[in-house]
């Protein structure tokens, strides 16, 4: 089986056509990918197994005028059998290149609090300060 780690652009959505079961939280629209990978500062990298997408990582650069440029690393997710192979510490080296890329100085991700097998990945790299932070958020139906 060939994998490979793709960074995706505008007029790729063909590519996550084919995806394994539970990458994606929802069916993609490709509509919404292809807007999605046409804002400025949206990113997107596939892992492909023979043509089939079977991680997917999404961030978005966030630009203040006051701080740095952040990256936010705002999804990943790989389908069940193909976890606990690399492919989400290799999708987040390729989300962390297209950071520096674009001059962000910080990248940072959450999850809840019980996905032990994300806390496990995102605190096996402790690079530079890959530590945990509490934090409390609300989400608004709007």
């Amino acid at each position: 089986m060939s994998m490979e780690i793709v960074r995706l652009e505008a007029g790729d959505d063909a590519l996550v056509m084919r995806i394994a079961q539970d990458v994606f939280d929802e069916p993609v629209r490709p509509d919404r990918l292809a807007a999605y990978l046409n804002q400025p500062g949206h990113f997107m990298v596939v892992a492909l197994a023979d043509g089939v997408v079977v991680g997917q990582c999404a961030a978005v650069i966030h630009r203040h005028p006051d701080k740095v440029a952040e990256l936010y690393i705002d999804e990943v997710g790989v389908s069940p059998k193909f976890q606990r192979q690399g492919i989400a510490r290799g999708m987040l080296d390729a989300m962390f290149a297209i950071g520096r890329e674009n001059c962000c100085e910080e990248a940072w991700v959450g999850t809840e609090p019980d996905n032990l097998p994300a806390r496990a990945l995102y605190e096996s790299r402790k690079e530079p300060h890959g530590e945990a932070e509490s934090f409390v958020m609300y989400a608004y139906r709007i």
